[in-house]
């Protein structure tokens, strides 16, 4: 484990630190392979699936088949079904609490001003697939979604060299109704879903974690569609005085340090402690407080995606955390549960980020539209509050556009 000091330089590239380290010639490629699918569309996905996941794949069977789907389910037991169906009644439960409801206001003199909250039309999830299928980032993307409204849901997920997605993942979107999954990743599969392909329709915003260059996609691509965040790996903050337990930090941390390129951080007022985590986590950090506000300000400061509290009275420091992607509270709160089947989605900001985003909510699934009726007499208490500020902004035709209807 490095010591951090909060003098030294070490601790301030943690402060600082952003998906903008990424080398130049990331940026390149995925500019390329965005304006190759842009422009040649299921010709270029197939082209890149050869290239980097040696998969042959045709026009026909980029789509997954529904024979592929039902061939899925041969190697998934029930005991995996009642786990799955726990679950997602885990997660559905703390969405259907967010929903937000519209809000309306009328103020009896011919003024009625309305929200409306509409669901988006479409989403498209992107799941990795390393060497472990990452079944826990289907149901922590798609239900949210669900709940929220949204109707149509696909995925677009990289097969293996045989061309074929790993049967939990097909067998868990199914169980989601998923509408459609589709054998592409990387930077294309996200330039696919931006633009449509012959195969593929696009869709109205674009979430799930990646790799470098699928983050390097969804940045370039946001605008063309939405996108979530720009997540880079996953991060873990432990804050721990005197009154821990060791072995759980450590066990803590190794966790989080399973993640390519995790970070594993612990903040400690007990030198003892700090001592004996450091033998046993070499590949994270340790950062000495002298008092939990110490410890609390250093958390805030690094704003990291996970953050556990292992003192005596994690509560009470929680109330002074400000910037933390999800926070967990206590001995029996590991970030593991969070990440599988606490509820929260586990699709989090990293980087600092959660400075300004937030974890996956319904609200990244709607969109509001503003509704305005005024009546004549409603019109004519405006018009000249109208009138000065539009003539102040030299846009003599807005106000025009007013006094018309009392000429």
């Amino acid at each position: 484990m490095k010591i951090l000091t909060q003098s030294g330089q070490g601790i301030q590239k943690l402060y600082n630190r952003n998906l903008l380290t990424h080398k130049k010639h990331v940026y390149e490629k995925v500019k390329r392979i965005i304006e190759d699918v842009m422009h040649n569309g299921d010709d270029a996905l197939i082209k890149y699936t050869k290239r980097f996941d040696k998969a042959k794949l045709t026009t026909k069977n980029i789509k997954v088949a529904e024979a592929e789907i039902s061939g899925a389910y041969q190697g998934i037991t029930n005991d995996f079904i009642s786990t799955l169906k726990i679950i997602i009644n885990n997660v559905s439960l703390f969405y259907k609490k967010q929903i937000q409801k519209p809000c309306r206001i009328k103020d009896g003199e011919g003024v009625m001003l309305k929200e409306t909250i509409n669901p988006l039309d479409s989403v498209g999830v992107y799941v990795p697939a390393g060497t472990a299928p990452l079944v826990s980032t289907v149901y922590m993307t798609v239900l949210p979604a669900k709940v929220a409204g949204v109707k149509r849901i696909v995925i677009a997920t990289p097969p293996d060299k045989n061309g074929h997605i790993n049967p939990y993942i097909l067998a868990v979107a199914n169980l989601l109704k998923v509408n459609e999954i589709y054998k592409v990743g990387g930077a294309q599969a996200i330039a696919a879903l931006a633009f449509g392909t012959k195969t593929i329709p696009k869709v109205d915003k674009i979430i799930g974690p990646g790799n470098s260059y699928v983050t390097e996609a969804k940045r370039q691509l946001f605008g063309f569609v939405d996108i979530d965040m720009l997540a880079g790996p996953s991060e873990l903050v432990v804050i721990a005085n005197r009154h821990s337990n060791p072995d759980f930090i450590v066990a803590d941390l190794e966790g989080q340090i399973e993640h390519l390129g995790g970070l594993a951080v612990l903040i400690t007022t007990s030198k003892k402690i700090l001592k004996q985590v450091r033998k046993k986590v070499p590949k994270g950090y340790g950062i000495y407080a002298k008092n939990i506000d110490e410890a609390v300000d250093i958390a805030n400061k690094i704003a990291p995606e996970h953050l556990q509290i292992l003192t005596n009275n994690p509560s009470q420091v929680a109330k002074k955390i400000r910037h933390a992607g999800a926070i967990f509270l206590g001995p029996y709160s590991p970030t593991a549960l969070g990440d599988y089947v606490a509820g929260p989605s586990h699709v989090l900001p990293t980087m600092g980020t959660a400075k300004f985003f937030s974890g996956l909510c319904t609200s990244d699934f709607v969109k509001k539209s503003h509704i305005i009726s005024y009546s004549r007499k409603a019109l004519e208490r405006m018009q000249k509050p109208i009138e000065k500020i539009a003539l102040l902004e030299g846009l003599q035709k807005h106000y025009e556009s007013v006094n018309i209807r009392f000429s």
